[in-house]
């Protein structure tokens, strides 16, 4: 039977439940209101039925907030970290310290490895990159990951290059390795190397070799990346940045350190 059924107010006392089921749909043509307390979650439910449910919103003025979200964002040093009230899920983006590029001619030195960063101690674990050297020696060699949902190894740094030229002429270090935050430090040949990208655990650039019979300095490897999801996270956790690794000693080039390790907590309630 088609028709029209005005209700002008529907009331029940709190101790009976009040329910109304419609087989097809109801039109409100101006305001629906749901009292009660300020506090707790009111659900609307779709309709068990075939095919995809919408949820048709008009335009209006204000905000409507489907989801909250909040960041926190580490870039050094240790502590503790507070899981927000009423949070229900973090999702943790996280990188170890980047390794230093290593200095010209044979006599350029090893160089600092990048610190390792951690979250809930051993929970999830991102290794530095790894110290790097003249060309044709030690390379910078990319940090692990392990505990995420996406564990990734970070890049190696390049491998720096003879200057064979007698007759003059720079040749350029080797740049540092990179992972999924990139910022790689480069190099260029009578310029020096050029800084990782703070906060990305990229490596460092190696030195140029400026003149004959010089090697120039490798590159320093990435700190290793991961990202994990944490449904119903504890209430704290430690953790630790990594530091940059440092460059290399010996020599007369400008490599470039690794730049330091970061921590991102999204927070969603």
């Amino acid at each position: 039977m088609a028709g029209t059924i005005i209700v002008d107010r529907i009331e029940s006392d709190a101790s009976y439940a009040s329910t109304i089921n419609v087989a097809n749909k109801i039109t409100f043509s101006n305001t629906v209101a749901f009292a009660g307390s300020t506090s707790g979650n009111t659900t609307v439910v779709a309709a068990a039925v075939a095919g995809t449910s919408t949820l048709t919103l008009p335009t209006l003025t204000g905000t409507v907030a489907l989801t909250t979200r909040t960041v926190q964002v580490f870039t050094s040093s240790s502590g503790t970290y507070t899981t927000p009230t009423g949070c229900k899920a973090i999702f943790v983006r996280m990188a170890g310290g980047g390794g230093g590029g290593g200095n010209n001619s044979t006599t350029g030195g090893t160089n600092g490895t990048g610190g390792t960063t951690t979250f809930g101690s051993s929970f999830l674990t991102c290794t530095g990159g790894g110290g790097s050297s003249t060309g044709g020696s030690t390379v910078g060699t990319g940090g692990t990951a392990t505990g995420g949902d996406v564990n990734i190894s970070g890049g190696t740094g390049q491998t720096g290059f003879y200057n064979g030229f007698s007759s003059g002429g720079g040749i350029p270090g080797g740049g540092g390795g990179t992972n999924p935050f990139g910022g790689a430090g480069g190099s260029s040949y009578n310029a020096g190397a050029n800084a990782a990208s703070p906060n990305t655990g990229a490596g460092g650039g190696g030195a140029d070799a400026p003149t004959y019979n010089v090697s120039s300095g490798n590159g320093g490897g990435a700190g290793g990346y991961l990202e994990k999801t944490i449904i119903s996270p504890s209430a704290t956790y430690s953790y630790a940045v990594g530091a940059a690794g440092g460059t290399g000693s010996g020599g007369g080039g400008q490599p470039r350190p690794g730049a330091a390790g970061i921590i991102i907590v999204q927070e969603f309630y």
